[in-house]
Parts: structure tokens; sequence; C-alpha cells
């Protein structure tokens, strides 16, 4: 890979900013890429006076001669990467650069505060696909933990050019962490969940409970286009207000084509992202991001816990947390977690190539999932509860078009089969001819649906049967001062530009009720 001009003066602009010398340490041999990443290495050098390159055999220290680390003033930072990291992962290569040659990690004081007091030896391995667009988010976030605390290590590892690690550790989606060489999680994750992650395992995490805010108008919850939209409204009427989310953008970011969101015609969900969070910015919003709340107290005025032990006292809650995906619920779903079944075919899809694959769900995510996989895999079988498919009519006709998409309609998946650790199968049945039925497959990717994410607010606020907010057609919900809006709740038609409505609906309403109380 070589940088073209243009890329060679951006990034001798953002090198600029360099505050101390970082050397890139490649480990010496032969392979056949070594090359290719040598010059992909000196390309980058070349941009600024502080950057150093240099080979040195590290001995059992690094994986292969394709891997190299990252010191400052000559200390090993901890950043490690074993491959090239062009496509989706350069941005990681050039941020970890650059954070670590002081340029802002941009973290709440409290998370930075609940990193840099591990004082246990964490290693944490990445393996991820170039071509993966969640991939990068996980990357970076581990790297910005080697940054702030010396206790701490993290490799990204190119699944494509270490097969041999991926068959040994039973990789079979990406990102997957390994966490001192034991499986930590597979797929979409960010920094909030990592640190809850390593709680559970008895990590020495503080969190101790302190206020930082004076009391706020509205504490937000939620960072997708409800949330994002509830507070540009409620800031404009010149609110004080926080915004607490896990990661800004919610499931939009995880969506690849947007072609409905009216005035534009084709965008990206990390285009559309991005272009929210930069509106968001504008305001004169705080904003609390890789933080989740712990706990509500209700009251005349409420308080809001987050992971991090800081309280946030308010007059008002926007709930607006969206949902995740919907899992099926039979015995091998959570078995098999990144070893054969998947969330995201965009992400895990290639680690499929040439096989056979199933997508269970008839709507326009289980469509669109079966006509990006049929490009990939060698076929595609389409399984629907209902005994019609539910997608738009032009997305069916397209996949009734490819020879190696098969659909099955009026079927319930009972099991998913597996061997040896992996997906081999998946048992169903067929409803009407009430015959149980196998089919022979190496993958199932879910894609049925969303669930709220409503969990913490169960005895707060009133839920239906399936954990949806219940709101009136202002948002509020059945406590006083306590509005909801967006896909977490009982609007129908979960749609990015409802949401988007229905946010700013609720923050005209709760402004409206700070007015008269």
């Amino acid at each position: 890979m070589r940088l073209t001009n243009q890329i060679r003066k951006s990034l001798s602009g953002y090198m600029e900013n360099l505050e101390d010398e970082i050397t890139i340490v490649l480990q010496t041999g032969e392979h056949q890429k070594r090359n290719d990443l040598v010059s992909f290495l000196n390309d980058v050098c070349n941009t600024s006076e502080k950057l150093r390159f240099k080979e040195q055999d590290m001995g059992q220290k690094l994986k292969s001669p394709i891997t190299f680390f990252l010191e400052k003033n000559n200390i090993d930072s901890g950043i490690c990467f074993s491959g090239i990291p062009g496509g989706h992962e350069f941005n990681s290569f050039i941020l970890s650069i650059l954070q670590l040659g002081g340029s802002d990690l941009k973290l709440d004081s409290g998370i930075r505060s609940m990193i840099a007091d591990i004082n246990e030896k964490l290693n944490f391995e990445i393996f991820i696909s170039l071509d993966c667009h969640i991939c990068p988010d996980v990357v970076q976030s581990l790297n910005k933990f080697a940054i702030i605390n010396d206790n701490i290590s993290c490799e990204m590892i190119d699944g494509g050019l270490f097969p041999d690690k991926v068959e040994e550790r039973g990789v079979q989606g990406v990102p997957t962490i390994f966490l001192n060489g034991e499986f930590l999680s597979s797929g979409r994750t960010n920094i909030s969940k990592i640190l809850n992650k390593l709680k559970e395992k008895n990590s020495k995490i503080s969190s101790e409970e302190k206020i930082h805010l004076p009391l706020q108008d509205t504490v937000i919850i939620g960072g997708g286009p409800a949330g994002i939209s509830s507070a540009i409204y409620t800031a404009r009427k010149g609110l004080k207000v926080t915004l607490v989310s896990e990661n800004i953008g919610g499931q939009v970011k995880e969506t690849l084509g947007i072609e409905n969101l009216i005035s534009v015609i084709e965008t990206t969900g990390e285009k559309l992202t991005g272009n929210m969070h930069s509106h968001l910015k504008e305001h004169d919003v705080t904003i609390k991001e890789h933080l989740r709340v712990e706990n509500i107290e209700i009251g005349a005025n409420k308080s809001v816990m987050l992971s991090s032990g800081e309280i946030i006292n308010t007059k008002t809650i926007i709930i607006a947390t969206g949902a995740n995906w919907r899992e099926l619920g039979v015995p091998g779903e959570k078995e098999n977690l990144g070893n054969g079944v998947a969330y995201c075919p965009h992400c895990d899809g290639p680690f499929f190539k040439g096989k056979d694959v199933a997508v269970v769900g008839g709507g326009n995510s289980g469509i669109e999932a079966a006509l990006d996989l049929s490009g990939i895999v060698n076929n595609v079988t389409v399984l629907e509860f209902m005994p019609d498919l539910k997608a738009d009519k032009i997305l069916i006709d397209k996949a009734l078009e490819k020879e190696n998409i098969e659909i099955l309609t009026n079927v319930e998946i009972k099991k998913i089969l597996s061997d040896a650790g992996k997906v081999s199968g998946m048992e169903y049945v067929d409803k009407e001819l009430n015959l149980k039925k196998v089919i022979y497959l190496q993958g199932v990717f879910v894609q049925i649906g969303l669930v709220p994410n409503s969990q913490f607010l169960k005895g707060i606020v009133n839920l239906t049967s399936y954990g949806e907010i219940v709101v009136n057609n202002l948002g509020e919900t059945s406590e006083k001062g306590i509005y909801a809006c967006g896909d977490v709740t009982t609007i129908p038609y979960k749609q990015i530009i409802t949401s988007m409505g229905d946010g700013a609906k609720t923050a005209l309403s709760v402004s409206e009720y700070l007015m008269k109380t």
C-alpha cells in the first residue's frame, strides 16, 4: 500500500501537532507482505521529522515479520499492529500516532480516571478485517486504554494475514477481542461495555460517586437520531442540557446505505453519525460519551448515576436509548456467537466466503443481508417465520433474481447445530407440513428486528410486554418529568427520520413543561 500525494500532504498537516518523538519498530524477518509494509511505514514516517522507523529483532515479543509497535520517546507504548493497517484501519494507525504524540483523546474525565486506575496487566488482542467498518472503533478505543495506562497493551491482528491464528482461536467474526489470551467478546462493542466486562472479571476499576455538574434542566440518555435531535432542540431553547451515551450514533452507525432520509438522496450510517455529532457540538450541550446510566432516582428533581460513579441532578429526563438486535432465543445461538452465529453481515460476511449460510428474517434487513452475502458465499437460505416476506417488493424481486438465494417461508427455527465448536446446521419446522427439517450450513445471520434498550427502566416508567416505553403524543411517560422518544418507545414505524422528528417534538414538550413549572 503506497500513499497518494494528497494523503501525504494531509498527513504532514496532521503530524505538525506531534509533541513527542514517535518510533515505529518493525520485527525483522521474511514475509511475502513485508516489503509492502516497509514501504507503507516509510511513507508515513516521511511526513514528519518527529517520526522514526527502525527494524529490530524483538525475539518472542512480536508475532511475525509484519508485526510492529509504537515507541514514545524510546518507551514502548503498548500499541501494536500485526499486519498492514490499511482500509478502515488506516485511521486507527494514524490516530494512534497522533494521540500518542499528544493529541486530545476526547474522553470524559471520569472514563480516563477509571482506565488510569487499573493496576493489573491487561493484554488485549483484537482480530479484525480490513473490510469491517466497526472494527476501527474497537481498535481505537483499546489504543486509548494503552495510552492512558502503562499496564495495558493492545494489538490489532489482521485475520486475513494470520489464518493460522484465526483457526487456532476459532475466530469466525470480527472484531473479536481476547484478553490475556482468553476470549472476551465478539462483535460491536465500546469503551463502556469493555469496562463493564472488566468489572465482571473482577478487575479493580473504581467508580467513586461524585457530582461535577450544576443542576441540569434535562439529561438526555441516548446518542442516536432521537437523542441528538432532542439535545439540539433543548439547547436551542437555552436549557442546561447533558447527553449521556455509550456511543454516539447508536444503531445508525451500523447502517451502510441510507436512501430514505428526505432531502439526502444517499448517505451511509457512518457519514450521518458524523454529521449528527458535528451538529450536536455546535450547541451548548455537555456530552458524556462511553458511559452507561446505572440508576435513576425519581422525585421533584431526578438523579442520574453514571457507570463512572458521577451523579447528575436534573429537573427532567429524556430517554432515547433506541434498540438492539433481537435474538432468536433458541439453543445454540448464544453458545455459537462468533463461531458461526452473527448479526452483522457486512462485518462477518467475508469469513464465510464460498460457504453456505442462512439469514433468519424476511424483512428489509434480512433480504438486504441475503443480497449482500450472495456475492460472497456459495449459497444463502432466507428463513421467514410468517407465510409471506415482509420486505419491500423491490428487494424481494432482486433476491428472486439471484440463483444462489433460496427463500423459505412459514418456518420456525428450533435449534442451531454445531460441531467441534462451530456452526454446522440449523433445525427448523415447516409449519405448513408440520415437519421437522435440518439444513446444513456454516453460518447463521440473525436479522429479525430490534429489542428496546429499556431494561434499566423497569419499575420507573410503564413498559409494554415488548419492553417499549409507553408514551403519549407529547412523549410523556407514566412518571412526571421523564420523557421518551425514538425506537425505545411505543411510536410506530422505527425509522431514522421518525426518530429525529420524535426527538424534536419531545424536546419541545420538555421546554414547555419547564416553562410552566
